[in-house]
């Protein structure tokens, strides 16, 4: 593990987290994986109510090696959350109502060797066993070709990778008991804006069940905060692709009573090389900010969106039913289907 320590700065701080505040997160390592006779673990943290009974918000980031910011704006949110705790009446009140998971690095491999997929050159973004019927983009939706091409989804009937498996075993198992849930994954490297994505990935033609549900959570942020920046859309909007593990949880959790609402983060990465053309040619140039004033402004810039996220999970009861109501799914499909 130190070998990566210079490599993995990110873990090494994940880990610096787990050992200074022991006393208030839940910490289950619910993978490792193998590289040059190392362990990499993936760990996933937890604060607040632990009860199934209780509302869930998860903070995914690191599925795309190369997407290193993502890793490091929820780590930036963990640490926000950690420094109020022990002086925050509000917070602590807040995180007696909901349960907060953080996976902030799924992919440790692909970000120690500079790489989008895992050690075995698989996508993990197009690794479940999720397939569309629709034309989807040709090689960046997902296929199995070759590893050596990009969005490489692995070999036919094969097994979901390890990092995969563990990402969805573990929403399983913490997410679809609980009556209300929310996940919001951090990614970056499509377009000039911060777009809020959602299922299905899959289909242009066919809208979420809970589109109305999805469609109130857009009306409260931007009522909420009415200056922010971000485009909020179905994915389907821009391309179509295999193996998403977001559609593939979101179809899993249609069999059990709770609400499962997944979000992406696609950070607009392109105004980071319009800025500074020179990055592009370093290996994380197209995903990452490099100059270290950008890197704090994005770190910045999503907590809000973060801090609203985890209130409006755990205060769900409060717009979830008027989802289904108030004619939102069919101003959803207006919006979002009709052409």
């Amino acid at each position: 593990m130190r070998y990566f320590d210079g490599l993995l700065p990110e873990l090494k701080q994940i880990q610096y987290i787990i050992d200074t505040h022991q006393e208030f997160i839940h910490l289950e390592k619910i993978a490792t994986v193998n590289i040059n006779q190392s362990e990499l673990p993936i760990y996933a943290i937890s604060l607040g109510n632990q009860s199934s009974e209780a509302p869930v918000i998860t903070f995914v980031g690191g599925v795309h090696g190369l997407e290193r910011i993502g890793t490091q704006v929820v780590i930036s949110f963990l640490e926000t959350l950690l420094g109020r705790i022990k002086w925050d009446k509000g917070l602590k009140h807040l995180l007696s109502q909901v349960r907060v998971n953080f996976i902030p690095l799924l992919n440790p491999v692909g970000m120690a060797l500079h790489k989008r997929s895992n050690f075995n050159s698989v996508d993990l973004m197009r690794n479940s066993p999720t397939e569309s019927h629709e034309k989807t983009a040709f090689l960046v939706g997902g296929h199995r070709i070759s590893p050596i091409i990009p969005w490489y989804r692995g070999p036919e009937d094969s097994d979901m990778e390890t990092e995969s498996k563990a990402l969805v075993n573990f929403i399983k198992t913490n997410c679809f008991q609980s009556p209300f849930s929310l996940v919001l994954d951090c990614h970056s490297g499509f377009g000039l804006r911060d777009r809020l994505w959602f299922p299905y990935a899959k289909s242009k033609l066919e809208p979420i069940p809970h589109i109305g549900e999805i469609y109130h959570l857009r009306d409260l942020l931007f009522q909420t905060y009415p200056h922010q920046n971000y485009v909020f859309e179905p994915q389907s909007k821009h391309y179509l692709c295999h193996g998403d593990l977001w559609d593939h949880l979101y179809d899993l959790s249609l069999e059990h009573t709770g609400t499962f609402l997944p979000l992406t983060l696609e950070m607009g990465s392109w105004r980071w090389v319009k800025k500074n053309p020179l990055q592009v040619l370093k290996s994380l140039g197209l995903f990452h900010p490099m100059k270290p004033h950008r890197v704090k402004r994005v770190l910045r810039s999503h907590l809000i969106l973060m801090d609203f996220l985890m209130s409006a999970t755990a205060s769900y009861q409060n717009w979830l039913e008027d989802g289904k109501t108030l004619n939102m799914a069919q101003r959803a499909t207006r919006k979002w289907y009709d052409n």
